[in-house]
């Protein structure tokens, strides 16, 4: 059964869950809005740059849960998942992972934003397997620390050789698809790489290499 892995944001979703949590915050008014969403922005501009300071980030986006207790957090995600996320969720993106999962492959997304956020995103699309950055807990809190290593650029591969090697799998006939040049290390893992409505550096990578090249949006 080969691995069908998605990355998540702007390629199963159209738009990137872990900035709109920020901004959803803010909204709320969570956390100091103008300081935060600045700097909520500026991160998500590093991210698509290839600039991302990927421990400044985490440190910033877990910070805020672990202020808050778990069922106030959990009734705020609730309502993101509706207002926010499920507007977002691709279409296509239902029908691409239905095919995968009619030839037999399994499905798995792998995404650098947290779990806390992710997980229940991957269950609506009905992906039981997630391989998501982690946040710690301790105590029935999340602490803002993570736990292991993070799953972005190199974070990935590493993450997913671990998990074939738990699971007794390989990379044999698998796909990876995802629109960003920060998934370059993982694209050229996999056998057959595909490039998701690309940013830039990745179109002009994809199209070098003769990689498929799709879109999931209408």
């Amino acid at each position: 059964m080969p691995l069908a892995i998605f990355d998540l944001d702007n390629t199963l979703l159209a738009g990137d869950s872990d900035h709109l949590w920020g901004e959803y915050l803010v909204s709320q008014g969570i956390v100091d809005g103008e300081h935060y969403a600045r700097e909520n922005t500026r991160f998500y501009h590093d991210y698509r740059n290839g600039t991302l300071d990927i421990d400044a980030f985490l440190r910033f986006t877990l910070r805020p849960l672990s202020e808050l207790p778990r069922e106030r957090l959990e009734a705020l995600r609730a309502d993101f998942l509706d207002t926010c996320i499920a507007p977002i969720m691709l279409e296509q993106a239902h029908a691409l992972i239905a095919r995968h999962r009619d030839a037999g492959d399994t499905p798995m997304i792998i995404t650098a934003t947290n779990a806390f956020i992710t997980a229940p995103i991957a269950a609506r699309f009905d992906i039981p397997h997630l391989l998501a950055t982690l946040p710690a807990e301790r105590d029935g809190r999340y602490t803002g620390e993570v736990e292991g290593t993070p799953t972005f650029r190199e974070g990935k591969v590493e993450r997913l050789t671990a998990w074939l090697a738990e699971h007794d799998r390989d990379l044999a006939g698998s796909h990876f698809y995802s629109d960003s040049h920060n998934d370059l290390p993982l694209l050229e893992q996999v056998e057959h790489p595909v490039a998701v409505d690309p940013d830039p550096q990745l179109r002009a990578t994809a199209e070098a290499r003769g990689w498929p090249v799709i879109s999931l949006r209408d």
